[in-house]
């Protein structure tokens, strides 16, 4: 075992925005709605039965809001950690899911094929993504040898980690890896020089009953 490192890290997706239906970067600040709140205090003691030591977010409201219950419940540190914020998005932010897709399909198409470096003007690349997070999730993580970490972020910022920590993973993995829905949540242990993953983008099942009573298969809400 590396006792430099946490025993095991959470890494998940913040609960549902107030407007979900639209494109969400960094350069949209918008606080969770009333059924993210309700997905956060259902997720609570899913999270709280495996006894996390600290809770680490991005310092956006969305991220902050959905962490904040879990700290408290578990009786643990709330810290924020600013570089893990959602990616900038440029003209896409707030634009709805109809008018954006277009733009975010060829991106993260040229990403699969392998045009890291690409990004729509405004936008952030897979490379620039990548440069920020990685080291933001280490130094989150730095301070907690032998912890139990839980890191509420983002889902693009969720992939991209996920891609860039998990063994035989990287970009060309966008779509195989599966969608990021809210509280989507990846229980990552160490894997050498990498990370293994024991559970992969798993929605607590409170969460999920939830979701089920309130869905409208007319509505398609962002995803990563």
């Amino acid at each position: 075992m590396n006792h430099t490192l946490p025993e095991v890290v959470w890494i998940a997706r913040h609960a549902e925005t107030a407007a979900p239906t639209m494109f969400h970067g960094f350069e949209s600040d918008i606080d969770l709605g009333a059924h993210g709140h309700a997905q956060a205090a259902a997720a609570i003691e899913w999270f709280a039965e495996r006894r996390p030591t600290v809770v680490v977010s991005s310092g956006m409201k969305r991220a902050f809001q959905t962490a904040a219950p879990v700290a408290v419940r578990c009786g643990v540190p709330h810290l924020v950690e600013p570089l893990l914020h959602e990616r900038r998005v440029g003209p896409l932010s707030r634009m709805p899911r109809a008018e954006a897709d277009g733009v975010w399909e060829e991106t993260t198409n040229r990403w699969i094929a392998g045009e890291t470096a690409y990004a729509h003007p405004g936008m952030e690349s897979f490379d620039e993504l990548r440069a920020r997070t990685v080291p933001a999730f280490l130094r989150a993580i730095a301070a907690h040898p032998g912890g139990r970490v839980v890191i509420v972020c983002h889902g693009v910022v969720s992939k991209v980690l996920l891609l860039s920590l998990l063994r035989d993973r990287g970009p060309e993995h966008w779509r195989a890896i599966g969608s990021i829905p809210n509280l989507a949540t990846s229980e990552l242990v160490p894997d050498g020089e990498f990370w293994h993953a024991r559970e992969l983008l798993v929605v607590p099942p409170a969460v999920r009953e939830l979701n089920a009573r309130v869905a409208d298969p007319n509505v398609k809400k962002t995803e990563a």
